[in-house]
């Protein structure tokens, strides 16, 4: 039995054992992953792993199958990436604020201000009107505890 050795380099950290099957291509599927883990053919530096979801860091070595993973964080990516995402966050952030809609007015007809709605138990929503709007504003509903 000729053992192969893989090195996988990922940016972060902790990875989930039957995760990092799948992106091994060791399995074919994470289901796959879950069955051969807890039937114990899965090694995890040397001791047999039933945990699913076990976490693997650095420098950890899984055995499966005759073959060999070693993964490897790769510290470079990750700040590069995290760059990327803060950038990425920030370009969201302007986005998810957008310029208010000026309403048309149509010059036949006078405009009409209507009172605000109340509440009904119909599935109608409440209504509550800004002080400074125009608009009609959904009312914020209470969290659901359980």
């Amino acid at each position: 039995m000729s053992e192969s050795y893989l090195v996988i380099e990922l940016n972060q950290q902790p990875i989930e054992l039957c995760k990092l099957l799948k992106i091994a291509n060791l399995v074919s599927g994470g289901g796959e992953a879950k069955v051969v883990i807890s039937e114990g053919y899965v090694l995890l530096n040397g001791e047999v792993e039933y945990q699913k979801r076990k976490k693997v860091y650095h420098q950890d070595v899984i055995e499966f199958n005759g073959e060999v993973v070693q993964l490897i964080i790769n510290e470079e990516l990750a700040e590069t990436e995290q760059l990327a995402e803060d950038t990425h966050a920030q370009a969201s952030k302007v986005a998810a604020h957008p310029l208010p809609k000026k309403k048309a007015h149509c010059k036949d007809k006078p405009a009409k201000n209507k009172p605000a709605k109340q509440a009904s138990k119909n599935n109608t929503p409440a209504l509550v009107k800004a002080n400074n709007e125009q608009e009609m504003m959904p009312k914020k509903r209470r969290p659901i505890s359980f």
